[in-house]
């Protein structure tokens, strides 16, 4: 395959730039940041793609660098290239939203399906990797030395092993060996300990819950607490109602000024009593015989004044007549004593008749203050303040109600007192029941957690076995990566036995031509450390200077493309910046012996100018192309 020329829509800080590519080799000058390396990677870019990283490595990736400067148009190009003797254009779009491949036959114009089978045979089987570790080779890592060392020795290992840089041996047995060191860091030692401890834990806790103490009678006491609540409140239901009667009643009571069955009796003897004196009082009011009794007392008080009188005054005439006459001294007394008698009858008499008199006043006025108070009794209780034997007999009813109310307040009080003696030992039995199901409660919960650590033990045994299971696997996996590692091994010494000579014969020739005679050889042991042939010794890689290692490098990628492509050399060799660490002879020697002995085209990038010096003294033909 040849490059023929090239079109950048926009690639970095190319934008609508062309380049024209001619057969054998091709100088591209350009001085640093002129965009060699980005050319570079657009060549390779249009043979496999580009992809975009993910994550944080998009931000620095091979697509975000070489976004377009300007930020507008395309971001790809085409190149026409020169397969087998048929002129075809690929064309490609990098951009995420528009990623496009067309490959167009411009030998026969038509459109060729850009189908793997047809890109490998273009690019003689390489992948990506391959490519880039054969034909296209870039600044040289060779910075340090060291570096440089372990860079050789791994290429060589694994050229040597697998024919191919995109398998990588000695890559694939560090993997191996850090994959084994991972799956015995997942090994868990102490799990079948923990799985047996889990074991007789478990068993402990079934035995513990299985005692009668952790028996469910929480519904049980909940139904008679419920039970109980339900007579409570029907026993304070009832008191309640008691209460309200008795409250009713004492009303009632009070209303009428009784207190107890004693009141009540006590005043109705009190009413007989006082209906006894009006009856007795109004009877002997009433009686004819005490008015005449005291008219006839009158009288006689009258009368007996009269006489009285009389006799005194006859009296002092008998004592003027005796003074009068002489000696009858003693007449006239007797007359004042007759006279005394009359007037002292008189006077009783008179004091008989006025407390006769006195007497039915005040019988009246008893009887009438009796009647009113029976009759504001009467009217009280009865509402009538009439005063008969009827009104009577109707307050005695109404008596007998207060005494049967009275008594049935009584009664309903020492109900109310039985009530509440029946309540409080149902608040007894309700709390005993409360504190049983608390009891229950914290028996239960203690059951809930035992069983919740019941079920974690039997999570944690579950989870041990499969960690057993996996323990078994994972030995399982180191076995085979023993295996493994050790069938790698046993290849590598045989591959390296066939293979590896006929390598280091390709690339011993190409060193002795490179170096122009001053190596004729290389070899590389058992160990993979790469020695550099003397005439007398045999020269450790590490020993020699790094531009020979770069020679060295420059001859094993050779090497190894010329086994991928065969002898015809069909894919183009990119060089960028390859020969830095060169002097000029050794400059001159590698590019003569390039020139001389790759068959393909060659790209040369190069930032100084002695290489198209070198070419014009040495009378290479070559095609500079100036950046």
């Amino acid at each position: 395959m040849k490059l023929l020329d090239l079109h950048i829509d926009g690639f970095g800080k190319f934008h609508h730039r062309d380049l024209s590519l001619e057969d054998g080799l091709n100088m591209i000058y350009g001085r640093n940041e002129a965009g060699k390396s980005t050319l570079h990677t657009f060549i390779r870019s249009m043979l496999f793609g580009l992809e975009r990283g993910r994550g944080r490595a998009s931000r620095n990736d091979c697509y975000s660098r070489c976004i377009p400067w300007e930020g507008q148009g395309a971001y790809g190009g085409r190149m026409r290239v020169e397969h087998e003797g048929t002129v075809y254009r690929i064309e490609r779009n990098f951009s995420r939203e528009q990623k496009s491949l067309t490959i167009v036959d411009e030998t026969l114009g038509r459109e060729v399906v850009p189908a793997k089978a047809f890109l490998d045979e273009m690019l003689c089987g390489l992948t990506e990797t391959s490519y880039s570790n054969t034909i296209s080779i870039g600044q040289l890592k060779s910075a340090t030395d060291g570096g440089m060392v372990s860079e050789l020795r791994n290429f060589i290992a694994n050229m040597n092993t697998s024919g191919n840089m995109a398998l990588n041996i000695t890559r694939a047995s560090s993997y191996l060996k850090n994959r084994r060191k991972e799956f015995e860091r997942r090994l868990v030692p102490e799990a079948a300990r923990s799985y047996t401890s889990l074991l007789g834990e478990i068993r402990a806790i079934e035995k513990e819950i299985s005692a009668p103490e952790y028996e469910n009678q929480l519904k049980a006491y909940q139904d008679t607490r419920t039970q109980v609540h339900t007579r409570l409140a029907e026993k304070q239901r009832d008191r309640e109602s008691l209460l309200q009667k008795i409250a009713t009643g004492r009303q009632a009571l009070d209303s009428a000024q009784f207190s107890d069955e004693a009141s009540i009796l006590r005043y109705q003897d009190e009413t007989l009593a006082t209906y006894g004196e009006y009856q007795d009082a109004r009877m002997s009011s009433e009686r004819k015989f005490r008015p005449v009794l005291a008219g006839l007392c009158l009288l006689l008080a009258l009368v007996c004044g009269g006489l009285g009188g009389i006799f005194f005054a006859r009296s002092q005439m008998m004592l003027l007549t005796e003074l009068l006459n002489g000696p009858e001294i003693f007449s006239g007394s007797s007359g004042v004593a007759l006279a005394a008698g009359s007037w002292a009858g008189g006077i009783l008499f008179l004091v008989l008749g006025i407390s006769l008199i006195l007497k039915g006043k005040g019988l009246k006025k008893e009887a009438a203050m009796t009647g009113k108070v029976l009759q504001e009794i009467f009217s009280r209780h009865l509402g009538d303040s009439a005063v008969s034997e009827e009104a009577l007999r109707a307050f005695q009813a109404r008596m007998e109600e207060y005494l049967r109310l009275s008594r049935m307040l009584v009664e309903s009080e020492a109900a109310v007192v039985r009530l509440e003696g029946e309540a409080a030992a149902l608040k007894e039995q309700e709390d005993a029941c409360g504190d049983a199901i608390s009891r229950q409660q914290r028996m239960q919960w203690e059951l809930e957690k035992k069983l919740d650590h019941l079920t974690h033990c039997k999570d944690q045994v579950e989870s041990l076995k499969r960690v057993l299971a996996e323990n078994d696997r994972v030995r399982e996996e180191i076995a085979a990566i023993d295996l493994a590692l050790e069938t790698i091994t046993e290849l590598s010494s045989s591959i390296r036995d066939s293979f590896g000579l006929y390598l280091n014969k390709t690339a011993s020739d190409m060193i002795a031509g490179i170096t122009d005679g001053v190596y004729s050889s290389m070899s590389v042991d058992e160990n993979l450390n790469v020695f550099m042939n003397t005439r007398t010794r045999l020269v450790p890689i590490d020993q020699v200077s790094s531009g020979t290692m770069d020679q060295v490098y420059l001859a094993l990628r050779l090497a190894a493309a010329r086994l991928f492509q065969g002898d015809e050399d069909k894919l183009p060799l990119i060089l960028d910046d390859s020969f830095v660490l060169y002097d000029e002879d050794r400059l001159r020697s590698a590019l003569r012996w390039l020139c001389g002995n790759y068959k393909g085209q060659i790209l040369m990038f190069t930032c100084h100018q002695r290489e198209a010096r070198v070419l014009e003294d040495s009378g290479i033909q070559h095609h500079l192309i100036r950046l």
